[in-house]
């Protein structure tokens, strides 16, 4: 039977041994929130990791007894009979370092100077998080995970845990992803980054101690994000040119519903994201690519790659398209890997891998099973 996990909490974890971030800076001390879901079979050999996107965290399935209405963000993916089903898994899914969802982050307080870290915080890199995890793991006495996934900048998480440590997971499940950002996703990123950093309330990013936040810059910095995960016919389907009142008004207030639409989400986001955060977490986007130190060279980075892989694009994801996944795909297969590949065709572009789509799931579904069934042979 399909249902929820039901009512979960967060937990702390708080790691003293100092953190050295790829950039060279070191983070003293820090803490971790995560939740689980399932639980830990006796040779610890169910556990799964979920690493989160951009502007995810570590709800990812059930919800709060004092707030019944805050679903995990992947709660359709994750419970129960669900394709990730947490009665055959151990679940694990964090706020990763830089978060503003109780991890250690900018809006943190340095225990050195009794304020927030602000512009301080550390420069993030995937590589950066997959170590945290890694220490993560160890406390909650996971050796190897029976399988890494992530979505977008999730994905390449779980890429990165297959090259840092390649005996430590079994299988990667790398969702609407790419081993590397294209130029043109690094000039969006860009744009949005400079939204927010040109915003007079930012202040260097020590806008906490002016009692402000820089809400314009980060509006505008989701509403161009936004405009990227959704497809042209998605947008066409549910706006098309709708306008909001029965005739133009020939000015520059909001007329039509995906300019109400985008505005909404802008401010929505806007009243419970950290600027600085969106800002680093844009920037690990950038950085990451593994085939940087090989030269450029793919089949190189993923040499060093012991899992298996379920590879997962959609159609009409314009953000990481299909070309992109292919790019995980085809150094995979050079390296003689096993590699599953699904293009799914869907409407939603990069969003797609949120919704729940029956080809999609079927294909998680079949997936995971074949990991339970491998656990119990």
């Amino acid at each position: 039977m399909v249902s929820s996990v039901g009512i979960v909490s967060a937990q702390r974890a708080q790691f003293d041994a100092p953190l050295q971030f790829k950039s060279g800076a070191v983070l003293p001390s820090y803490e971790l929130v995560y939740e689980t879901y399932g639980k830990l079979n006796a040779d610890q050999s169910n556990a799964i990791l979920i690493c989160h996107a951009l502007s995810g965290h570590h709800h990812v399935a059930g919800y709060y007894a004092d707030a019944p209405k805050n679903i995990g963000w992947w709660d359709n993916m994750v419970g129960p009979g669900k394709p990730i089903d947490t009665d055959k898994f151990f679940v694990v899914g964090l706020n990763n370092l830089g978060g503003c969802h109780g991890s250690t982050g900018p809006i943190s307080i340095n225990p050195d100077t009794g304020k927030p870290y602000g512009s301080s915080f550390p420069v993030i890199t995937v590589e950066d998080w997959v170590e945290s995890q890694a220490r993560l793991a160890d406390r909650l006495g996971i050796q190897q995970f029976a399988a890494v996934i992530g979505g977008s900048l999730g994905g390449m998480q779980a890429l990165q845990w297959s090259l840092a440590y390649p005996e430590r997971v079994r299988h990667v499940l790398a969702i609407a992803s790419a081993p590397r950002l294209t130029a043109q996703n690094i000039a969006f990123n860009d744009v949005a980054r400079n939204a927010i950093l040109t915003d007079p309330d930012f202040h260097g990013g020590d806008y906490y101690v002016h009692g402000v936040v820089p809400t314009r810059g980060l509006r505008l910095a989701r509403m161009l994000g936004h405009i990227t995960y959704l497809s042209d016919d998605a947008m066409a389907d549910k706006f098309g040119r709708e306008l909001r009142a029965e005739q133009f008004n020939y000015g520059f207030e909001v007329e039509f519903e995906i300019e109400s639409y985008l505005r909404y989400q802008g401010d929505k986001f806007a009243a419970y994201f950290d600027a600085n955060t969106y800002l680093l977490m844009t920037k690990a986007l950038d950085y990451f690519d593994p085939a940087h130190a090989c030269d450029g060279d793919l089949n190189k980075a993923f040499a060093a790659a012991r899992a298996d892989y379920l590879v997962v694009s959609f159609t009409t994801d314009w953000r990481f398209s299909p070309e992109r996944s292919r790019e995980i795909v085809r150094p995979l297969l050079h390296n003689r890997r096993n590699v599953s590949y699904a293009e799914i065709t869907s409407t939603h572009g990069h969003d797609s891998f949120l919704m729940p789509h029956p080809h999609y799931f079927d294909v998680m579904q079949a997936y995971l099973d074949n990991i339970h069934r491998e656990n119990a042979a």
